[in-house]
């Protein structure tokens, strides 16, 4: 079911949707029924924590954060003729509109890689060394998200 869910997350701007694909992660755990308690031989309804060590299911929000990252890698790794490409690079003409701007997916781009100790770089140049890029991915993926 992962990959239907999933799928096009590269492209996704998170803001209040993490919250929701992860209780969507713990209801789809839960599917697999309650568990009889060893003590009291009672059918309890299992915590988060309990769904995740019983069945050691990646974090949905982790795949979301890695897939992105490394899909920025290889877009950034292109040359200017490709349309994606310019789209990551390039600026929108006028003006946002006034009220609070709306996350955009380059902002949660810099934010993930701010939690992994990569902010403030450049990220068209930061993506063309594979090495440190791989470095970020992978630190992306072991990231421990709450």
């Amino acid at each position: 079911m992962l990959p239907v869910v999933l799928y096009g997350c590269e492209t996704w701007s998170l803001t209040r949707e993490e919250c929701r694909h992860r209780v969507f992660d713990n209801k789809v755990l839960r599917i697999f029924g309650p568990n009889r308690d060893k003590v009291t031989r009672e059918w309890r309804k299992l915590d988060n924590e309990e769904l995740n060590d019983l069945y050691s299911s990646l974090n949905i929000v982790r795949v979301i954060k890695t897939r992105r990252v490394r899909w920025v890698g290889h877009v950034a790794c292109m040359r200017e003729r490709r349309g994606i490409y310019r789209v990551l690079v390039g600026k929108p003409e006028g003006k946002r509109p006034l009220r609070r701007p709306r996350s955009r997916w380059e902002d949660n781009i810099k934010m993930d890689l701010q939690e992994v100790g990569g902010g403030g770089m450049d990220l068209i140049e930061l993506a063309q060394d594979r090495d440190r890029w791989r470095t970020l991915v992978n630190a992306v993926m072991n990231l421990q998200v709450p």
